[in-house]
């Protein structure tokens, strides 16, 4: 039957098997493109139903969840005059999804199309997988698991250390970090390595300060087998960063007789096993770290000199979190977004405040873990100031939340503090003003201000200042 007679009496041309192979081939083509091109991966399996549409004469077609206790493959396919379904299989348990289809009920679906249908729907699968993947967090890296973060801050002395990080990964030089604890000097050593030529190597991480000085030989440079009974041989630290980076961690708590073979080692690149009889040439870039500085441990005669020069040839200082307090929101943001899972976490404004005004002894790891115990003891999904450790509100423990909670206005608060500035300066009242950032006028009508309870009792000094101010 030819074209023409077909539309003639309302019958439906079935497509040549060409045509069958080309819409197959154009729908996946264009799947695959929208996979690779798509900027948004929660929407793949909505633009696959607009790929239908295209290249089938139906009415709609869409994705649709249903409850159902059957499972997945017990659902079978639906086939009606002007309605067709297929299930698509997901991984989610409990969950049902089915690739729905509707036509005009004088012109139903023919083979080819119902063919189509059907294997996009094993192609939804796929894209519904890829959404759900899209959609999940993804599992913690083993830097994160050990409270490392990346190197994040916008301040300039994060900006100046990540340059000076990316010139020093660029070459092979032995590198000594020097930093307070806790202000992510491993993670300062696994940046150098993942930019650098050794990227591809591993990365081996010790504490210097955990080695047992008995075992110290072993544990750096390998143990041959028989060497004592009930000994099995292995690889020494050395060997298992061979030709990738060896991170000594705290290297100022070494033992002299531990640094006097540490010399030997990175003078030398060989190892000696304990129980060998011979070296072995390695091939591995060493990166240190100290909490103290170990110009000062050598000036005392703690440190040995000669190695203290052999490390210190690239030297890193990483700033202690005190010295960056613009990167503490950026920090903190980044801790809440790796707890947030399904809901968004949030700080109050004033609990932001607190962390800023902290001085953070325990630097970035402080940081990270009073967020993990606020987020611990929290009643909501934003933490307050109340939800901070009380080590941690200090003023505003101290002073702010009693105020809050009797009541007092801003002004008084505006008065009291005037009246402090005007006793630091002597009751100059000119210096006072400079030192408040307002007029003549705005400390003047501050300091006529007489709160209801003052709950700060003031100097002897301090009232007779006043006193002269208001007269």
């Amino acid at each position: 039957m030819d074209d023409s007679l077909a539309g003639k009496v309302g019958v439906r041309r079935q497509p040549r098997r060409s045509d069958r192979r080309a819409g197959l081939d154009v729908l996946l083509r264009n799947v695959a493109g929208d996979l690779l091109n798509a900027s948004d991966r929660r929407r793949l399996a909505l633009i696959l139903t607009h790929r239908l549409a295209q290249l089938t004469q139906v009415r709609s077609v869409g994705l649709k969840e249903i409850t159902s206790t059957m499972s997945p493959r017990s659902i079978q396919p639906i086939r009606a005059r002007d309605y067709v379904a297929f299930s698509v299989p997901v991984k989610e348990e409990g969950r049902q999804v089915m690739l729905e289809a509707s036509f005009d009920p004088r012109m139903g679906p023919d083979d080819w199309t119902c063919q189509l249908i059907e294997t996009s729907a094993s192609l939804a699968a796929i894209l519904v997988e890829s959404e759900r993947l899209a959609s999940t967090p993804a599992p913690l890296t083993a830097a994160d698991r050990d409270g490392a973060a990346p190197l994040i801050g916008s301040s300039e002395q994060m900006r100046m250390l990540r340059e000076r990080v990316e010139r020093v990964a660029s070459t092979n030089f032995t590198v000594l970090i020097e930093g307070e604890s806790g202000v992510g000097k491993e993670l300062v050593a696994r940046q150098i390595h993942a930019l650098g030529m050794r990227r591809n190597g591993p990365f081996v991480a010790i504490n210097c300060a955990a080695l047992v000085e008995t075992l110290i030989e072993a544990e750096l440079f390998g143990i041959e087998e028989r060497t004592a009974t009930g000994v099995r041989g292995r690889r020494g630290k050395f060997e298992h960063a061979d030709g990738g980076t060896l991170f000594l961690d705290e290297i100022s708590d070494l033992s002299a007789a531990a640094q006097a073979k540490l010399l030997r080692v990175i003078q030398d690149l060989t190892v000696e096993r304990v129980g060998g009889n011979g070296a072995r040439q390695i091939n591995t870039r060493i990166v240190a770290a100290t909490n103290r500085p170990l110009a000062g441990l050598v000036d005392r005669g703690l440190f040995r000199t000669d190695l203290f020069y052999r490390l210190s040839g690239v030297e890193i200082r990483v700033p202690p979190l005190r010295m960056r307090k613009g990167d503490i929101l950026e920090l903190t943001q980044y801790f809440l977004s790796r707890h947030e899972g399904r809901g968004r976490l949030t700080m109050t404004p004033a609990a932001v405040d607190t962390l800023i005004a902290y001085d953070w002894p325990g630097n970035v790891r402080e940081l990270e873990r009073m967020i993990e115990g606020a987020l611990a003891t929290a009643e909501s999904r934003q933490i307050r100031v109340d939800d901070l450790p009380a080590s941690l509100r200090g003023g505003y423990g101290e002073h702010l939340v009693p105020s809050f909670q009797r009541g007092d206005s801003m002004r008084a608060w505006a008065s009291r503090y005037a009246r402090l500035v005007l006793e630091k300066n002597a009751g100059n009242k000119r210096q006072a003003c400079r030192a408040l950032d307002i007029s003549y006028h705005t400390l003047n009508s501050y300091l006529r201000y007489r709160p209801v309870k003052p709950p700060v009792a003031l100097s002897e000094q301090a009232r007779e200042l006043v006193s002269q101010s208001a007269s």
